[in-house]
């Protein structure tokens, strides 16, 4: 699991606290820090051989962040990594981020539990190749 906050934003206390959540439930979880850029985040994924990636974003970026991303997973043919966003998302740009590959986006207010249950079940069912 890999927990990014792309773009200039520089709260990253939901990003810790989403790393150590997934930490205490068992999955291995490694942190870029601030200011990542997309390419910077798909090699890091790329070279730790991640499952899934979570962002982080409040800046409001996610737009043009998200899809720019995937587009960088899918030229290294990362298509099975799972990419979820969380942060200040408007509930009307939803559609469009799983339109360009993101996998669940969570608003503020989700619960940790939520999130680990999200991602377990993904995995899960991946594997399972459902």
């Amino acid at each position: 699991m890999l927990i990014a906050k792309p773009g200039l934003d520089g709260h990253d206390r939901g990003a810790k606290v989403i790393a150590r959540a997934l930490r205490d439930a068992g999955m291995e979880v490694i942190y870029t820090g601030l200011r990542q850029t997309p390419e910077m985040i798909a090699s890091a994924a790329l070279q730790e051989d991640v499952d899934v990636i979570g962002l982080s974003i409040l800046s409001g970026a996610h737009n043009t962040l998200c899809p720019r991303l995937m587009e960088l997973l899918r030229a290294k043919g990362m298509n099975d990594v799972t990419v979820l966003i969380g942060g200040i998302i408007p509930e009307a740009d939803i559609p469009g981020l799983k339109q360009a590959g993101i996998a669940e986006v969570f608003l503020p207010g989700t619960s940790t539990q939520a999130i680990v249950d999200f991602i377990r079940q993904r995995l899960t069912s991946e594997r399972q190749g459902v």
